[in-house]
C-alpha cells in the first residue's frame, strides 16, 4: 500500500470541522416532505470489503454517542473475498431521544469475479421496492420475497455507493466501473439521486491518517474524488464524500462523526427532494423469462 504526503496549500473544499451538534440537531428534527411515509429508505451497496456495513454502523455510533456493530463490518470480506451482508436488511437509525425517519438498507456486496446481471437487477429493484427484507439472491417474480406491488414506503430514495479510497481502480474498463455505469443510467433515468462516500481516507494518504482534519488538503484524496467522478461512476464531486468509518476504536471521534454526519445529511436531503416527487416504482424484469 503506497501512502502520499502530498498537502494543498489551502482547503478544496470549505468545511466547519465545528458543525457536529448542528448537524446532528437538524438531522433529529428533520421531517419528511410526503406524510404518508413514516421513514424513507436509503440503499447502501458497494464492492466487498469497502466499508459498506462500516459505514452504516458508523451513522450509527455518531447519532448514539458510542460504537454501534449492529450492521456485520465487511472490512474483513477481503480476507476470503466473499460478502459478509448475505440478505437485505434495514437499519433504523436512532438518536438519543428517538428513532429518526430514516433507514439505511445494506445488500450484499459486489464480488468483481463473480458479479452478474442478477446482481444488478436485484440493486435496481431494491431501489424500486421489490425486494422485501431477508431475500437471497438471485430474485424472481415467484419469490416469496419479491414485493409485487410497493408502497412509497417500501421504495428507496437515494442510493449510496461506498468505495474504498485506498484501492479504487484506475481503469476505466473494469467489471465493477462498467455495473455501477448500468445502475446509474437506469436508476438515473427515474430521477434516483446517488451518492458516493468514499471510504478509508486514512489509508489512502498518509497526511490524512496524521490528522483528520487535512482530508480536504490532500491533494490524492481531491486527484482519487475526481477521478471518481470522472471515470468511475459519473456522480459529480458534489455528491462525493470522503470519510473514515470507525473500525477499531472503542469510542467515537468528533472528527470522524462530522464527517459521516455531513455526508449523511446530503444523503437524506438528496433522498426527501426524490420523495418529494413521487414514485420511482417500475415493473420487475424476470431475466430468466426474457
Amino acid at each position: 500500500m503506497f501512502f502520499f504526503f502530498t498537502e494543498l496549500d489551502e482547503e478544496w473544499r470549505t468545511f466547519d470541522w465545528r458543525e457536529k451538534e448542528t448537524l446532528k440537531r437538524r438531522l433529529e428534527k428533520f421531517t419528511l416532505s410526503n406524510p404518508d411515509v413514516t421513514n424513507v429508505k436509503i440503499l447502501v451497496a458497494g464492492q466487498i470489503g469497502a466499508g459498506k456495513s462500516s459505514f452504516i454502523n458508523s451513522v450509527l455510533s455518531a447519532f448514539q454517542g458510542e460504537i454501534v456493530n449492529e450492521a456485520l463490518a465487511e472490512d474483513l470480506e477481503s480476507a476470503d473475498s466473499h460478502s459478509f451482508t448475505k440478505r437485505l436488511r434495514a437499519y433504523r437509525i436512532r438518536s438519543a431521544d428517538a428513532d429518526l425517519p430514516f433507514e439505511l438498507c445494506d445488500i450484499k456486496g459486489l464480488e468483481p469475479e463473480k458479479i452478474s446481471e442478477c446482481q444488478i437487477d436485484d440493486i435496481v429493484n431494491s431501489i424500486y421496492g421489490h425486494v422485501k427484507e431477508g431475500y437471497k439472491e438471485p430474485l424472481t417474480s415467484d419469490d416469496e420475497h419479491y414485493n409485487q406491488n410497493p408502497s412509497l414506503s417500501d421504495q428507496a430514495f437515494c442510493l449510496v455507493y461506498i468505495i474504498d479510497t485506498s484501492t479504487i481502480q484506475l481503469a476505466a474498463d473494469d467489471k465493477i466501473t462498467e455495473k455501477l455505469r448500468m445502475i446509474r443510467q437506469t436508476i438515473s433515468d427515474r430521477g434516483i439521486p446517488q451518492v458516493i462516500v468514499m471510504s478509508k481516507v486514512d489509508e489512502a494518504s498518509l497526511l490524512v491518517k496524521n490528522d483528520l482534519k487535512m482530508v480536504y488538503r490532500s491533494k490524492i484524496i481531491k486527484e482519487r474524488m475526481e477521478l471518481c467522478s470522472a471515470v468511475q461512476v459519473g456522480v459529480p464531486v458534489s455528491n462525493i464524500f470522503p470519510v473514515k468509518n470507525y473500525h477499531n476504536e472503542i469510542n467515537t471521534n468528533d472528527d470522524v462523526d462530522v464527517l459521516i454526519l455531513k455526508a449523511f445529511d446530503q444523503i437524506v436531503r438528496s433522498a426527501d427532494a426524490r420523495l418529494r416527487r413521487g414514485p420511482s416504482n417500475v415493473s420487475f424484469q424476470d431475466k430468466n423469462q426474457q
